[in-house]
């Protein structure tokens, strides 16, 4: 069994082991050698957590461009030496520390719609405000042409997980009946990603009821009904 496998199937998977996953996978053909390290004092995942962190606030502070090794190791308390030995360049650290960025805790879907939806909904506006996401997500917006690799693993480890599991929750309702098979799915999805954002360029607070309120208003456009539930009066 690969490495990376191994560690999906030991169930859950912490950042600092998806960032693990992540160097395995771009040095599929390495593997083998990667893992038979040197002689020496084992790595140690804090420090690995603590040169990641560092990247992150530096990137979102800075930008990728002007961010260098030589501010992350200052910021880290590590020596540039020890980045090298785990990552050989700037960006494949950045790369590693935006999939170390990405929450993989995901709320666990119960079944019902609504709630499903809600506790994505709220999950995704947890990540995102928190402290130098926005801004980070300006820096690999800003990035895109001449470092196009940030954005990519940005959408591959964040953006797609949660667009499929907003999908899936919203096909699952579909085929239960509870909202109409011509139903717009993929718009339904940009409405309830796209809401977050409008409401953070505004700069209006987010409300403690706000993920709800979002939820309800998407599945109001699609004429929801839940399984079981009286077909509402049109005088109610």
């Amino acid at each position: 069994m690969q490495p990376s496998r191994k560690l999906r199937a030991s169930g859950k998977v912490t950042p600092w082991q998806r960032c693990m996953m992540y160097n395995l996978h771009m040095n599929e053909t390495d593997s083998s050698i990667a893992l038979q390290r040197a002689p020496g004092r084992p790595r140690q995942p804090q420090t690995d957590e603590r040169i990641l962190d560092a990247a992150l606030r530096l990137m979102a502070q800075h930008g990728f461009v002007r961010m260098s090794m030589d501010m992350v190791a200052a910021e880290a308390g590590v020596t540039k030496p020890t980045i090298y030995r785990r990552w050989p360049s700037k960006i494949e650290l950045a790369m590693a520390a935006l999939v170390a960025y990405c929450d993989v805790t995901l709320p666990a879907n119960v079944g019902d719609t609504r709630a499903d939806l809600i506790a994505e909904v709220e999950h995704f506006r947890r990540a995102i405000l928190r402290p130098n996401g926005m801004a980070l997500l300006g820096t690999v917006l800003a990035e895109e042409h001449e470092t196009p690799e940030l954005l990519a693993a940005f959408r591959q480890y964040l953006v797609t997980p949660r667009r499929q599991r907003l999908t899936a929750i919203l096909a699952a309702a579909q085929t239960r009946g509870e909202v109409g098979a011509d139903a717009d799915i993929g718009l339904a999805v940009n409405m309830l990603v796209g809401a977050l954002y409008a409401q953070y360029l505004a700069a209006t607070p987010f409300a403690a009821d706000w993920s709800t309120r979002v939820v309800d208003a998407v599945l109001a456009s699609l004429g929801y009904h839940a399984v079981g539930e009286d077909n509402p009066s049109p005088d109610a």
